[in-house]
């Protein structure tokens, strides 16, 4: 299996490709497009600022990956690799997400807890069967590290002119939030499968043996 993880200066690459790679991927770190086209699946992690993604729209990447993504190839977000699928976030205004989920990022609200959020965390399920957390439970815990957060109210509209809700699994921290997206052949986590110990390799291993229905 041949992923291309994307190397945009914002990412926690060490900790993702190691677990990809302990699952057997074969991985490319990469900021070239031609790369980024002939991988079987891509994953674009991040911690950092969300105005890190501009460097994305400079190489080329977000053309390519929205090409990619149109072809039928799997793709993984991970935390702001996951706000990156929608149309920006607050915390860099000007900058445009990639907008294949409709919605915006917003900072969680100061007041009795901390931002940012970080730390275990339980999620839950909403959808029957999400591919992402195919042989979990539906209430597991993970691990976060953000300030920034999407909305449970996430939408991606569909040939047909229908629109559907893409959050496939819900937490709380401060208020409610998505803590992961999927529709068809795009995935986003908000939490970090890389330091969330067999709940997090067991969402990777699905994100790498998904196959369309």
């Amino acid at each position: 299996m041949r992923v291309a993880v994307i190397d945009y200066q914002a990412g926690n690459l060490a900790s993702v490709v190691k677990a990809l790679r302990h699952l057997g991927a074969e991985i490319t770190v990469t900021e070239r497009p031609a790369e980024v086209a002939a991988a079987e699946r891509i994953v674009l992690p991040g911690v950092g600022h969300f105005s890190a993604t501009r460097r994305l729209d400079e190489t080329g990447i977000t053309v390519a990956v929205r090409d990619a993504i149109a072809r039928g190839t799997p793709f993984l977000g991970i935390c702001v690799g996951m706000q990156w699928l929608l149309e920006g976030s607050a915390e860099a205004p000007n900058q445009p997400g990639l907008g294949h989920f409709m919605g915006r990022c917003e900072r969680f609200p100061e007041g009795k807890l901390k931002v940012p959020h970080v730390g275990w965390n339980s999620i839950e399920t909403n959808i029957v069967g999400p591919a992402m957390f195919r042989g979990l439970k539906r209430i597991e815990y993970v691990y976060f590290t953000h300030s920034y957060f999407a909305p449970i109210t996430i939408f991606v509209r569909e040939a047909d002119g229908e629109w559907h809700s893409a959050v496939s699994a819900d937490t709380e921290y401060i208020q409610p939030f998505a803590a992961a997206l999927e529709w068809g052949n795009v995935f986003g986590v908000q939490f970090h499968p890389e330091k969330s110990g067999e709940t997090g390799l067991r969402v990777l291993r699905n994100f790498l043996e998904w196959r369309p229905c």
